[in-house]
């Protein structure tokens, strides 16, 4: 049957963190896997509400088809909450899109072509790899630390470079939770600035800051090279599945067509619950809720960690987002680690599929939005006790 299957997709592993979440469906699980939302959070009563006083106001037409570039109004909202944050955004840069996931393959579909360049951050967002994966790119790696993307790295990566695309995730990056400094952002801006190599800005957690200030984008550093990613899948729903990528007038042209081709447009019915939601909702008083429950729950975290890893382990401490970044000693594989935490129930993802050719990692990430504090508590109890044992040996 082999022979039957493409080039592109035959060279796709499947992804790594929706094979640990089918493991993690055993309910004596705890799960700091997934980076998921606590469902807790979802406005469940005003969804329910938007719903019905759309079917009564609009009735069938809300079950029809729709423009390829998404509701007009939603996309306006979108518009004008880049305007709130001091970034210029025109209504006709935006296209909605089936999570900002369809947004990275559209890209792939549009730009790439087989061994194009893609730099791309290490570590990096895993959906992101697969992604581009799929369309045969060829990954050039640039570290990443506290202070964002290492810049001697990456003007080393530029030389000679026909990189198309760079890949970034600068607020509260997955995995590692880092967000980008003011000045390093200049930096990659200024780096980028005398080459076509354009950058994605994937911002799905930039609105879930609970510690320092908010960064400048780079769509307002590098306004013609810029493409941002957005979701409304942490701060509604994710089931919705809905996103938007905002791209240059050129470039939309051809992602729509892309998006034509693949799906005609993304779900309407949704794009109209969730545009009535936001009109007869708080939106900024919803993600306030959620920022100060994941900022008790982060903390919770980090007290149980500080209590029950060895002292050898670290961890990062972002300013937001869902996750923290752990590095072991060099002598545990996080890979090795998982094997024994999933006997004592516990599940999080390895470092390893984060790098693009790496192995062996002594890295991890752990979610924390997802799983209530009394259940984070037994679950790093538990962790902990596994990593003492295998240091202990």
């Amino acid at each position: 049957m082999n022979e039957l299957f493409s080039n592109r997709i035959s060279s796709v592993p499947p992804s790594f963190i929706r094979e640990i979440l089918k493991v993690a469906v055993d309910p004596q699980i705890i799960s700091f896997a997934g980076g998921l939302p606590n469902r807790d959070l979802f406005p469940v009563e005003a969804l329910q509400k938007a719903t019905n006083d759309i079917f009564n106001d609009d009735g069938k037409d809300i079950l029809q088809y729709t423009g390829t570039e998404g509701y007009l109004p939603l996309r306006e909202m979108i518009a004008a909450d880049y305007k709130r944050k001091g970034i210029d955004v025109q209504v006709d840069e935006i296209l909605i899109t089936n999570g900002s996931q369809q947004g990275l393959d559209l890209l792939g579909k549009v730009l790439i072509n087989e061994g194009d360049e893609v730099l791309i951050e290490e570590p990096g967002y895993l959906g992101a790899i697969q992604a581009f994966e799929v369309y045969l790119a060829k990954f050039n790696s640039v570290a990443v630390g506290q202070e964002g993307m290492d810049i001697p790295a990456l003007k080393e990566a530029l030389i000679g470079s026909k990189a198309k695309l760079m890949y970034t995730v600068p607020n509260f990056q997955n995995p590692s939770g880092i967000s980008y400094t003011n000045e390093n952002r200049q930096a990659v801006a200024d780096c980028l600035r005398e080459t076509t190599t354009l950058l994605i800005e994937d911002n799905p957690y930039g609105d879930l800051r609970f510690a320092g200030e908010e960064k400048t984008s780079f769509k307002s550093l590098l306004p013609e090279q810029t493409i941002l990613l957005g979701s409304f899948s942490k701060i509604v729903v994710p089931s919705f599945r809905l996103g938007w990528i905002v791209a240059p007038k050129v470039l939309m042209e051809k992602l729509v067509i892309a998006k034509q081709a693949g799906d005609l447009h993304s779900n309407y019915f949704c794009q109209r619950v969730l545009h009535r939601f936001l009109l007869d909702n708080d939106l900024q008083a919803h993600i306030k809720k959620i920022i100060h429950v994941y900022g008790k729950q982060k903390l919770v975290m980090e007290n149980a960690i500080k209590r029950c890893f060895p002292e050898q382990v670290t961890y990062l401490n972002p300013e937001g987002g869902m996750f923290l970044w752990v590095t072991l000693p060099d002598s545990l594989a996080a890979m090795d680690v998982f094997d024994k935490a999933i006997e004592q129930k516990v599940a999080f993802v390895p470092g390893d599929p984060f790098y693009v050719t790496k192995r062996g990692m002594n890295t991890l990430r752990l979610n924390f939005s997802s799983v209530d504090p009394e259940v984070i508590e037994e679950g790093i109890t538990r962790l902990g006790k596994v990593l003492h044992d295998l240091l202990d040996k």
